[in-house]
């Protein structure tokens, strides 16, 4: 059995081992068989204790390899110190998957440990789920093989959870919310299986709506973002991910043994792939619930039906911040809008029927959205008022929620009062009406909906594929590895640039004085001067640098200027000559990078460039490899785009040579196993048609052949 073959066995087994269950109520594999008992499993059970007899009144074996069945998987609730056994002998049996809930492996610095429990499996082809999981759930086989103390209602959301214990509470608020379970399944350390093995499962089955994962670290990022991408133009991806700070990232360590990475990274490529990432498990929740339980629409228009103005404002400010697009044709909404609005009142978006407003009022003018073709959504904003009862609100609420859902529009209410609107909406959630007690949560799971959609509509993006000649790159790096160097000397970053078509500028290296006065003579002045040496990395930093050099005299006083700087701040460095480089014109400073992620594989980065990048911190980032679109979505949502399209009369930068470029340093990044970083800052960037120049560039090798 491969990595990618016959996960149904894990969601739809036929037979079932507990190694470690028991009669003793206190235990974890009593726990476990009796949820497998009472969750309705139908098929083969088997209990496996070394004392043999019977266990909750099914005979239990004393070894799995006394069971004369086949077994699909086996669910391993032992001390830490007996696993490995118990995982050889349903590798022997030939067991297809074991679940191992013990924990006491990588998140506590056990790795060789873990890994011996994997190598074990796979010479027999077995999978492991864990270690330190709390079980699975699955409603297709109804089977709760999990400790949880509560039964688990059956619906239409599939959980992913990385963390068991945040897993148990997620069942728990499942039930509160009445949210019912596809599935849900803790990973654990990841050991072997993980998010992308079970999203496999998930996406192609009918059963689950919407996935919901929570994560801590990302394991096999690459296979990641491609299952991802798959899954989000099928269903609906909701993704919490912790770690976001310093402090998270080193608890998200120690608890799985998981890396957090870079959460810049995380948040735009996890955009990239069309899922919908939420800052807390409530969000989470309500968005899931949102889309399990409601129509996608067949377009984006959105009017605000309110009586107060104020609140009507509030939801026009959400629908911004949530990229609800509002309905605007006047004419449109006066016509249609008109008979149900009094004439104090306004039929412009938000459509405000006045504090005055009945429940019929709502009624009416729900009506006049809902039969409206031009019309998609509708967001039903409330204040309470002496004029409404529960009954009314029930009357002007749920009986137009269910009318919309028939008729394939999705509807959410904003209710805002007291304890009789707060008694309404309780009893209103609870049969999964999208009713909330703030105008913005309402608005915020509408444009949930609207960001998926967009993604699974959208055209898919063909992968830009550049080609050159990575033999002539590899061969730079393999020169410089001869020599002992981490990284390429900026000459030898502008030769691999030329290799792939991006401009550099003029440049000549210099041994000694009188060389680099010959070379700014051949250059042409202006000219830039910066030391090249395998021990000094950052040449600003080493005084290494001389910029608009206008004469002879004034390369000489630099030349002389940097052998000075860079003896006195780096005396151990071996300086082997200074890079004399054409003056270029003045453009818009950009950043352009690429490296390899430890948790995505390969990534690139585009930004506003120059001295404060650190400090501005105006990048966005994608995994590759990518297409046109996707890179110029990454470019538009760096804060300094409007920059590129001109400001205070300066004309349109060659935006087109920009996405060549970020296109360009992926591919390198891809392919060349021997880099593991690029960064081009800055990479000047001229009037449209006039292209870029990479002014300053830095390669860094990999520590070993990818």
């Amino acid at each position: 059995m491969t990595k990618d073959q016959n996960i149904k066995y894990l969601f739809e087994p036929q037979s079932i081992a507990v190694i470690g269950a028991s009669n003793d109520k206190g235990k974890i594999g009593n726990a476990v068989i009796s949820n497998i008992i009472k969750g309705g499993y139908k098929n083969k059970i088997f209990p496996i204790n070394p004392k043999g007899g019977e266990i909750e009144g099914i005979k239990a074996y004393k070894s799995i390899l006394d069971v004369p069945e086949e077994i699909d998987i086996a669910c391993v609730t032992i001390p830490a110190k007996f696993v490995l056994e118990s995982v050889k002998e349903c590798a022997a049996k030939d067991v297809k998957y074991a679940i191992v809930i013990t924990s006491g492996f990588s998140e506590i610095g056990k790795i060789e440990e873990e890994r011996k429990l994997v190598e074990t499996a796979r010479e027999k082809g077995m999978r492991i789920l864990g270690p330190n999981v709390f079980g699975i759930f699955t409603a297709e086989a109804s089977l709760n093989s999990t400790f949880a103390g509560s039964v688990i209602p059956s619906g239409n959301l599939g959980i992913i959870t990385q963390s068991g214990a945040l897993g148990l509470a997620m069942i728990g608020q499942a039930t509160v919310g009445n949210v019912g379970l596809s599935a849900i399944v803790s990973v654990g350390n990841k050991s072997d299986v993980d998010e992308g093995d079970l999203l496999e499962y998930m996406i192609t089955q009918d059963r689950t709506k919407v996935i919901l994962i929570y994560m801590e670290g990302v394991h096999e990022g690459e296979r990641l973002v491609e299952t991802l991408k798959r899954a989000s133009k099928i269903k609906p991806v909701v993704i919490i991910k912790s770690g976001r700070s310093t402090r998270g990232a080193m608890a998200a360590a120690s608890h799985t043994g998981s890396l957090a990475g870079s959460d810049a990274v995380f948040d735009d490529i996890i955009k990239q792939c069309g899922a919908l990432r939420a800052e807390n498990m409530m969000e989470a929740f309500e968005w899931s619930k949102f889309l399990a339980n409601n129509p996608l629409s067949a377009g984006e228009n959105t009017v605000i039906i309110t009586n107060g103005g104020g609140a009507g404002v509030m939801a026009t400010d959400a629908c911004e911040k949530y990229n609800v697009k509002l309905y605007d044709d006047f004419n449109h909404l006066k016509t249609i809008f008109s008979p149900a609005t009094p004439e104090f009142g306004s039929t412009k978006n938000p459509i405000d029927i006045t504090g005055q407003a009945k429940a019929e009022d709502y009624i009416k003018a729900f009506n006049a959205a809902l039969h409206d073709p031009e019309i998609h959504s509708v967001i039903g904003v409330f204040c309470e008022s002496s004029r409404f009862t529960n009954e009314d609100l029930d009357m002007a609420v749920e009986q137009n929620y269910r009318q919309f859902k028939a008729a394939g529009k999705p509807i959410v209410f904003g209710l805002l009062g007291g304890e009789t609107v707060a008694e309404y909406t309780r009893e209103a959630r609870r049969k999964n009406i999208p009713v909330y007690e703030d105008v913005y949560a309402g608005v915020e799971a509408l444009g949930a909906m609207y960001s998926y959609k967009r993604y699974a509509e959208e055209k898919e993006d063909e992968v830009a594929d550049f080609k050159f000649d990575v033999a002539a790159v590899d061969n730079i790096v393999y020169n410089a590895r001869k020599e002992g160097r981490s990284f390429l000397f900026a000459n030898e970053g502008q030769d691999v640039m030329k290799i792939i078509g991006i401009s550099v500028p003029k440049s000549i290296v210099a041994t000694n004085i009188e060389s680099a006065v010959r070379s700014a003579a051949t250059i042409g002045y202006p000219v830039v001067m910066k030391v090249v040496s395998k021990d000094i990395l950052h040449k600003s930093d080493a005084g290494g640098i001389a910029l608009d050099l206008e004469n002879e005299q004034e390369v000489i006083s630099a030349y002389e200027a940097i052998m000075r700087n860079c003896r006195a701040r780096m005396p151990r460095a071996v300086i082997e000559g200074v890079a004399v480089s054409e003056m270029v014109p003045y453009g818009t400073e950009m950043i352009v990078g690429a490296r390899i992620d430890g948790s995505f594989g390969p990534i690139v980065m585009v930004g506003l460039g120059g001295i404060y990048v650190e400090i501005m911190k105006d990048v966005s980032f994608r995994a590759v490899p990518l297409g046109r679109r996707e890179v110029m979505e990454m470019i538009k949502e760096i804060r300094s785009y409007p920059l590129l399209l001109g400001v205070r009369g300066e004309k349109t930068r060659d935006i087109n040579a920009l996405v060549d470029t970020i296109i360009k340093i992926g591919s390198v990044i891809r392919n060349c196993k021997g880099i593991s970083d690029i960064e081009i800052n800055p990479l000047i960037l001229y009037e449209q048609g006039m292209g870029a120049m990479a002014v300053d560039v830095r390669i860094i090798l990999s520590r070993a052949e990818r």
